[in-house]
């Protein structure tokens, strides 16, 4: 049931991908443990295994994110595979909140490349799957630090399974924007500007800046990624 839900999901078309600062909702059902595999096999984008540099070529200077494929395959893998497919380039950081207090940097949306994309649409598109035609939306992913591997699907709200996650919203943390729908994300990515415990848990970080935290801090809205590209895998 929880792979034919999953399908359904990514066929999806009328999600708009934002980043929401407020509490979501979310049932009060047992946690979803999925067989990676059995997950992967649902999907169009490939899982990720171990960790990978990115590099980030922004008009403000350069970046270099870890992707964490250990912790968040299905996440990792979906954003290494945009990144080889191009899907970055070209595309605008189009939300930028700094004040009252310093928050994210948002990007990543593959319709603001398009210069007849309205500014005002910005953040509403998702990646367009070329063989299907169709959005190509993944599954809420995280781990704990006392699970063999993630859970899919389901928001964590336990405050002793918080203190467990594997990956947290620290300063320079990667995660992917989403719409209120837990298994929406689809190519739009944010970076936090200082640590945001609030987002543990509702939102899948699946990595970090470890170079250029200086241009993320440099960011405005409307700046551009050039190019982002592979650099190494570990």
């Amino acid at each position: 049931m929880l792979f034919a839900s999953l399908a359904r999901l990514f066929r999806r078309q009328d999600i708009w991908v934002f980043l929401l600062c407020v509490p979501l909702l979310v049932s009060c059902s047992k946690s979803t443990t999925a067989s990676i595999k059995a997950v992967c096999s649902t999907l169009s984008s490939p899982c990720l295994q171990g960790k990978v540099s990115v590099q980030m070529s922004t008009n403000r200077g350069q970046i270099t994110l870890e992707v964490d494929g250990d912790a968040a395959p299905v996440t990792a893998g979906n954003f290494v595979d945009l990144v080889k497919r191009g899907v970055y380039n070209g595309t605008v950081f189009h939300r930028v909140v700094k004040e009252p207090v310093s928050f994210v940097i948002q990007g990543g949306d593959p319709a603001s490349k398009d210069p007849k994309t309205l500014k005002t649409h910005y953040g509403k598109g998702s990646f367009i799957d070329p063989a299907s035609a169709q959005a190509r939306f993944i599954p809420f992913e995280v781990k704990l630090k006392t699970d063999d591997q993630p859970r899919y699907g389901e928001l964590i709200t336990n405050p002793r399974e918080l203190l467990q996650l594997q990956l947290t919203h620290e300063k320079g943390s990667l995660a992917m924007a989403r719409s209120p729908a837990p298994d929406s994300a689809s190519a739009q990515f944010y970076i936090a500007l200082r640590p945001l415990p609030e987002l543990d848990g509702r939102y899948a970080v699946f990595g970090r800046v470890i170079k250029g935290l200086d241009v993320v801090d440099a960011i405005q809205k409307g700046d551009r990624i050039v190019k982002a590209s592979l650099v190494m895998a570990k």
